[in-house]
């Protein structure tokens, strides 16, 4: 561990200067071309950190799986049925709001993490220099900001209907356990997908006010998903977690990653095909869920667990995962 009084600025592999702990800026593993850094006053930055707006990976991977469940419910037979005089103009209503919803919603669950996790973050290398560990915000100023940030979730939630508003507050019981699971168990990216992925079945129930087997059985696919995508990330940490006793599936799965990741990918692919069958949506949808098979698949065979950009690059990369199978989705829609 290197003392974080004598951190300064450092060249990351792939080009991106960044501040490092014990400064007053950028975490050590920020991108220095994010517009937080371009655009907020430098006093804002530690909450933009604590969001984790400058890294905006999280919130796309909570916004994916809102989308494909309300695209999902449109393409449904049942919906086509009887059309919506406005339902493109709904669609797009919608999306924005699980937009604003998941980056709210994401930066709340950030920020309760890393209130939970000061004293392990502390000791871990490519945590210590976020804002609560280096005591750049207070752990009131960081409740407050979380608390505002719940609050723009919650103006976002009262725009749907009640089902989805009870559905969507009751996320919160998993949001709030999630950040203990990595003390008690070797699983903590199970109840990530557990809360990273309600959105599967909050797009189905603001257009239906319920939900069916379809909607579930993407949220099950999608749970092992996150699993697959968070240890491929996990494994960015597991000399430091191994020292400091967390637990993950990088750490259980070890040189077994490969194997898992296809056992975790596949049952993503054969769940999300079964909500497509479930739902009825039209052929073209599933050229989406294709796409993303290969994608996956690459994600495998080129995988690196002991290189960190890597595994972070790789990661990153399952928004495309996200957008292929949101526009496989959207083509069939209009195909209809």
């Amino acid at each position: 561990m290197v003392n974080n009084k004598n951190m300064t600025s450092a060249s990351l592999s792939n080009g991106e200067t960044v501040q490092k702990e014990g400064v007053r800026g950028r975490v050590f593993d920020a991108p220095s071309g994010h517009w937080v850094y371009h655009f907020l006053p430098r006093s804002l930055w530690p909450y933009a950190q604590l969001a984790r707006w400058d890294r905006p990976i999280g919130w796309k991977l909570l916004m994916w799986p809102c989308f494909w469940s309300l695209i999902l419910a449109m393409d449904a037979p049942v919906f086509a049925a009887q059309p919506h005089p406005y339902a493109f103009i709904l669609a797009i209503w919608y999306l924005f709001l699980f937009f604003i919803g998941a980056v709210a919603m994401r930066g709340a669950g950030c920020t309760w993490n890393d209130l939970v996790d000061q004293k392990i973050d502390n000791k871990v290398e490519r945590t210590r220099s976020r804002p609560l560990p280096s005591g750049q915000v207070s752990r009131l100023q960081a409740k407050i900001f979380m608390g505002l940030q719940c609050l723009v979730g919650l103006l976002v939630l009262v725009q749907f209907n009640l089902f989805s508003i009870i559905l969507g507050i009751s996320s919160l019981v998993v949001v709030a356990i999630y950040p203990f699971m990595k003390r008690v168990t070797d699983w903590p990216q199970f109840f990530l997908g557990l809360a990273f992925n309600w959105g599967a079945l909050m797009g189905w129930a603001t257009i239906f006010g319920r939900l069916d087997f379809a909607p579930l059985c993407l949220y099950c696919g999608s749970v092992l998903w996150t699993i697959g995508y968070d240890t491929i990330y996990a494994h960015q940490d597991k000399e430091d977690d191994a020292i400091v006793g967390v637990r993950s599936t990088a750490r259980l799965f070890g040189e077994n990653t490969k194997p898992a990741l296809i056992v975790l990918y596949s049952g993503f692919i054969v769940l999300s095909l079964g909500a497509f069958i479930l739902a009825g949506v039209p052929t073209l949808a599933y050229l989406g869920i294709a796409l993303a098979a290969i994608h996956m698949f690459y994600q495998i065979i080129t995988i690196d667990i002991d290189n960190n950009s890597e595994c972070l690059r790789l990661f990153k990369s399952n928004s495309i995962v996200g957008w292929l199978i949101f526009l496989g989705l959207v083509s069939g829609y209009f195909a209809r």
